[in-house]
């Protein structure tokens, strides 16, 4: 095996995200809906998210200031970053035209960060998913007018999971216009079997979700239906590593399931992508043994406090051969965002 010596910025990050440093007023001739956001004033440097009147986060400058994220890059080993927004501002829950009002706004926002970054950020936007015409309405918008990458969505859209059949229309529109996919934890289930304070449910729960969605896209036969749809999962795919050995064996074992999983489990595993945001070597490792070289893609949550300030590293001291570093660290990024292709 070669030892790899990585060059010295030429990550890419898929898995980060953007808060704006203001939000717009709401714009309607009624009451604004309690789940609008706002942003306040907090300490240096800081503002705080305000949601339903309270203080959802605390966000840095970062979230919203290019320069200082560029130099975060440099010293991360990232040439380039794919942003988002923070799932909670994905607005699932409030009625479609007050969300795509929202959205529209934030898309925007990712639009000039992406203006002022020198070609280095990259953006992935937000549509509202409740909605399933303003839902692809606004994914042309993001990808024809604004030249976005793709989308973020959530892992479940106010408790429908994502591989249901309902948002098959919406993933046709992403396979016709080549626009990636991101699914990233919101809202997610099981919150009442937590014991502990409210960060578990980044810390237990998101991961929890993210592998019961990314599952639900197997066991529904998602990438069966729509073979070039490009769709990556947050946090390595969360519980699906472990999730999977199960669901092979039991489609195996059980006739009903097998009739309707229509393909291999492991096999389906393999056409999805995943983020290497799992904070251990030796499961970063079993990833790639499970779901293959070519689907593992850099991933941080940059800027808020649980990220990954070490991605390029992180790969470099897991002991892979210089081809499959070189795949995690940018290849495969190039690929799932159709970088070559538009280059």
């Amino acid at each position: 095996m070669s030892h790899f010596h990585p060059c010295a910025s030429c990550g890419i990050d898929v898995h980060a995200h953007i808060v704006p440093e203001h939000l717009p007023r709401y714009l309607k001739n009624r009451v604004a809906p309690a789940s609008w956001p706002s942003m306040a004033p907090a300490h240096e440097c800081h503002r705080h998210v305000m949601i339903s009147g309270n203080v959802y986060r605390t966000v840095s400058d970062k979230c919203w200031d290019v320069p200082k994220r560029l130099d975060d890059m440099d010293t991360m080993g990232l040439a380039a970053q794919a942003i988002s927004p923070m799932p909670e501002l994905l607005s699932y829950w409030m009625d479609a035209p007050d969300a795509q009002q929202l959205l529209r706004y934030l898309n925007e926002q990712i639009a000039e960060m992406v203006a002022r970054s020198n070609r280095r950020l990259i953006g992935l936007g937000a549509v509202p998913l409740q909605d399933m015409d303003l839902a692809i309405a606004e994914l042309h918008h993001v990808v024809q007018t604004l030249g976005f990458a793709g989308v973020e969505i959530g892992s479940n859209i106010n408790g429908v999971v994502i591989g249901d059949r309902r948002f098959d229309p919406f993933f046709a529109a992403c396979e016709s216009l080549g626009a990636a996919v991101f699914v990233h934890a919101i809202k997610p289930t099981g919150m009442d079997r937590l014991v502990g304070p409210a960060p578990l449910q980044q810390v237990l729960a998101y991961p929890s979700d993210v592998g019961l969605a990314a599952a639900s896209c197997i066991t529904g036969n998602l990438m069966l239906r729509h073979p070039r749809l490009r769709l990556a999962f947050s946090h390595g795919g969360g519980t699906l590593p472990s999730l999977l050995p199960r669901l092979q064996q039991g489609w195996q074992v059980f006739p009903k399931l097998k009739e309707a999983v229509e393909a291999s489990p492991i096999e389906q595993a393999r056409q999805l992508h995943y983020d290497t945001l799992v904070f251990d070597t030796p499961t970063l490792t079993h990833l790639v043994q499970m779901f293959g070289a070519s689907q593992l893609m850099v991933g941080t949550d940059y800027p808020f406090n649980f990220h990954d300030r070490h991605p390029v590293q992180r790969i470099e001291a897991a002991g892979f051969d210089t081809d499959t570093a070189m795949a995690l660290i940018h290849h495969n990024t190039e690929r799932f965002l159709g970088l070559k292709e538009n280059s």
